[in-house]
């Protein structure tokens, strides 16, 4: 028992003693730049490719410089009935001043001609070596839009309301934003219309979406906001037989029935 105690006396002695510590040292070796490989550069073949180089791009410059002369001559195309080729001119020379005929923004120039009333659509091109042609087509109005401007057939407003506009032209009403709306209604039925020996004088799209077209005779047909197409076709089919006889007495024709129509005379 006696040899036991002693023991672990030692043992507890022991575990109070602090662990030495090692400390350990690592060198790098220290890097030094090597020259080997610069060394076997070929700087004189590659000094003779930075020469050739410099010498096309400054032949390319030089050559820019040569094609790049001031514009001296305008050509134009196109049928000019609105448009003032002189307001084209003027356009064109504005929007190239300063500029030459490489430097010269093309879609820039035909911006400016574009922004020309009655014009609708615009090519450029350069004429060497110092000329542009530019080729105008102008607008083909199919109505008014009542008293703010007339529409092309995309339902387009490109003249506002200065000056006189066309009598003879339809007038198409409708809310603001409907244009391109009417415009196809429009369309689609002028050509029936006049196959049946009429003409149609105005289209009106009320707020409430409701349709009316209107004759050259007066006659005003009410076709509602369903079906409009089914009842324009029952005002052909059927319809047209009451105007052939008794035109001069209809003040309007309301399609807004299932089956039938109605008929309003003159008072």
């Amino acid at each position: 028992m006696f040899g036991i105690g002693k023991g672990n006396k030692r043992n507890r002695s022991r575990a109070r003693r602090p662990e030495a510590r090692v400390g350990v040292s690592v060198s790098l070796p220290r890097w030094r730049p090597s020259f080997g490989r610069l060394a076997g550069i070929d700087w004189k073949r590659w000094a003779g490719t930075g020469v050739s180089l410099a010498i096309v791009l400054a032949a390319i410059w030089g050559v820019r410089i040569a094609l790049d002369q001031p514009i001296q001559a305008v050509t134009l195309a196109g049928r000019f009935q609105r448009v003032s080729p002189m307001d084209v001119e003027k356009a064109v020379r504005a929007a190239s001043r300063g500029q030459g005929l490489v430097a010269v923004d093309l879609h820039e120039v035909a911006d400016a001609v574009r922004r020309i009333p009655w014009v609708d659509s615009v090519s450029v091109g350069r004429i060497w070596p110092r000329g542009l042609a530019v080729h105008v087509i102008e607008q083909v109005p199919v109505a008014r839009w009542g008293d703010k401007g007339l529409l092309n057939a995309r339902g387009e407003v490109f003249v506002n309301a200065a000056g006189r506009l066309p009598d003879e032209l339809p007038e198409l009403l409708g809310p603001d934003g409907t244009e391109a709306t009417v415009t196809r209604q429009y369309l689609a039925a002028h050509g029936r219309i006049t196959e049946a020996g009429m003409r149609l004088a105005r289209v009106q799209l009320d707020p409430r979406g409701a349709w009316e077209y209107s004759l050259d005779s007066g006659v005003v047909l009410r076709l509602g906001r369903r079906q409009v197409d089914e009842r324009f076709e029952r005002f052909l089919t059927a319809a047209t037989r009451v105007l052939s006889t008794r035109g001069p007495e209809v003040a309007y024709i309301d399609l807004r029935y299932a089956n039938g129509f109605a008929v309003g005379l003159r008072n």
